[in-house]
């Protein structure tokens, strides 16, 4: 029986963005990071409606196995997973009986090099096969103007998922704006030339298809006045990070 109960936002039952092969995707509620351009601001509250067992979720989950063929699976999302960190090993763990590929979609704000938090968190990475890890801005003072957050705890965790051998991908939300410049992107580069287990790269362009979740929720969008990124500068961005794959060790 489950000792915990997940905050459940949502599913997609047939995912094709968010990992390899056909994924399951499990969004959790619960979020720190306010970020500029979420496109889920509903997800950042965790609300004590729509709580489900491990049980309940897998059993659900597994009646779309046959679609994952050999390397699909299931994906948890947010929101932001590890603020329920309890509920994920348990699910993670109950899930990886049944052969499961897991992969975990985080922004990593909770992560932390406390000793308590640790050693949860080496529990997950035994139950997990992949991370993907977003990497919002490597510019710690442009991360906060965007997510209000620092960014030094998630490069923490790129290089402990890096020092303890677990595959990874990092993803990177490209907003066309003067938060970026080919400086900021070489700066990425170089930070993922030095970890290891970086698996792939994937710059995700800004969009405004949840911009309509902000006016319904009654909350200020402030970048309406920009457009989507277009496809040149998604290009540009993935010759230049794209790199840190042919020379990082």
């Amino acid at each position: 029986m489950s000792k915990y109960l997940g905050a459940i936002h949502s599913v997609e039952t047939f995912g094709s963005v968010d990992g390899p092969g056909v994924r399951y995707v499990i969004f959790l509620q619960g979020c720190k990071m306010r970020c500029r351009f979420c496109h889920n601001p509903d997800t950042w509250n965790i609300s004590e409606q729509n709580k489900q067992t491990c049980e309940e979720i897998l059993e659900k989950a597994l009646r779309y196995r046959s679609y994952w063929g050999t390397n699909g699976g299931i994906t948890i999302s947010g929101g932001e997973p590890l603020l329920q960190l309890d509920f994920l090993i348990e699910f993670c763990t109950m899930a990886k009986t049944h052969d499961i590929h897991i992969t975990i979609d985080t922004s990593a704000q909770p992560f932390s090099n406390d000793p308590a938090f640790l050693s949860k968190f080496q529990q997950l990475l035994e139950v997990t096969d992949l991370f993907l890890l977003d990497i919002k801005h490597i510019d710690d003072t442009v991360h906060k103007d965007l997510t209000g957050h620092t960014n030094q705890n998630i490069l923490q965790m790129a290089r402990y998922l890096s020092d303890h051998n677990k595959p990874f991908w990092i993803r990177h939300v490209l907003l066309p704006t003067k938060h970026y410049s080919d400086a900021y992107l070489e700066k990425l580069r170089a930070f993922i030339e030095t970890l290891d287990h970086v698996e792939k790269i994937e710059v995700l362009p800004y969009h405004t298809l949840g911009v309509y979740k902000w006016k319904e929720l009654g909350i200020p969008y402030t970048l309406d006045h920009i457009p989507p990124c277009p496809k040149t500068e998604v290009e540009r961005a993935n010759a230049i990070l794209q790199k840190a794959l042919k020379s990082s060790k």
